[in-house]
């Protein structure tokens, strides 16, 4: 009996030349995993496409609303902001994609999972890391780290080897992220930090210019630091997100352009896109001048600051993240 490997599936060219590629390297079973927090993402085909590769099960799971409560509320009620510009659209995903890998591996009795991160960035290290948290002795195969692959070029050629259909993506030379929370874009031209962005970087946001010049005024109602209805309108988390997010975005709010030190030491030209999240991370901001003494709020920067951190460098499933959270929770009250 073959021994099975659970990969995160996009549905990308990088993750379907995976399928083939893990199965010639070490003769594994490979299972699918798509896990959707809101990416929009076309998952039509998905499954045809997976299994067209080699794989030899497909797994479509919606964690949206979990995202919301579980990752994105504690990060708002934290006021977690990464080097004071960026509201950790992908480092918030991370986990919470980990921890679904994780579980379907325990339900398909696998024993390695795979993931598509690059040897350079941030995301290798949060996916391992809540992999190793929550299940030890599971193996972790990063191929980009490991295969003679070294471009998308040779994926293409990898692929068409393997009479793998690539699928032509429309002329956007960004290296996206998207989720319900916000859209990341990085490369191309923004390698160069003198460049302006274009105006057609945005993909989800007006620019400002292109912004109405008359106000639109929200009312966010929160019970606990935790938002419940805006403009009247009680719903959960990620309802309130999405109807923030269409507001947000024919403002121009949530634009931010900036360089990040990532963790594995090299420096990164983002542009993310956040209008929602934007909106709610300034309100509830607010809320807590109004009800915060001195001292509390003296403290809860720091923790923020430090929250914004642990979540950035991949350390969701840690006693001090918890810790951390514990105290917001106790600050939040009167929010």
């Amino acid at each position: 009996m073959k021994e099975k490997v659970v990969l995160a599936y996009s549905g990308g060219l990088d993750t379907t030349a995976l399928i083939p590629w893990l199965k010639e390297t070490f003769d594994y079973e490979v299972i699918c995993c798509c896990v959707n927090c809101g990416q929009g993402n076309e998952l039509d085909g998905l499954d045809e496409r997976a299994k067209l590769s080699g794989a030899s099960k497909l797994y479509i799971e919606d964690i949206v609303d979990e995202f919301c409560d579980e990752y994105i509320v504690p990060c708002v009620q934290a006021g977690a902001v990464y080097e004071h510009k960026y509201l950790l659209g992908t480092s918030m995903a991370r986990p919470a994609i980990a921890k679904r890998l994780v579980e379907i591996a325990r339900k398909e009795g696998a024993t390695a999972i795979c993931h598509g991160a690059t040897g350079k960035g941030n995301d290798q290290v949060r996916f391992e890391l809540a992999i190793k948290a929550l299940s030890p002795n599971t193996k972790i195969i990063a191929p980009w780290r490991e295969w003679d692959l070294k471009s998308r070029e040779d994926c293409m050629e990898f692929a068409a080897k393997h009479d793998i259909p690539v699928v032509a993506t429309k002329s956007h030379p960004y290296s996206m992220d998207q989720n319900v929370w916000h859209l990341s874009h990085e490369g191309g031209d923004l390698e160069e930090p003198a460049n302006a962005p274009k105006d057609d970087v945005y993909l989800v946001s007006k620019s400002p210019e292109q912004a109405p010049d008359v106000p639109t005024t929200v009312t966010i109602d929160f019970k606990e630091g935790v938002p419940v209805a805006v403009n009247g309108k009680t719903g959960t988390p990620l309802e309130l997100l999405q109807t923030l997010n269409e507001i947000g975005a024919a403002n121009g709010v949530g634009i931010v352009d900036i360089v990040e030190n990532r963790l594995v030491g090299m420096k990164s030209r983002g542009v993310y896109e956040t209008p929602g999240g934007t909106i709610l991370m300034e309100a509830h901001a607010q809320l807590e001048e109004l009800v915060l003494d001195r001292a509390t709020m003296e403290v809860k920067k720091d923790m923020g600051n430090k929250f914004a951190q642990i979540v950035y460098e991949g350390k969701w499933f840690t006693p001090l993240r918890e810790a951390i959270q514990a105290f917001v929770e106790s600050t939040q009250e009167y929010v």
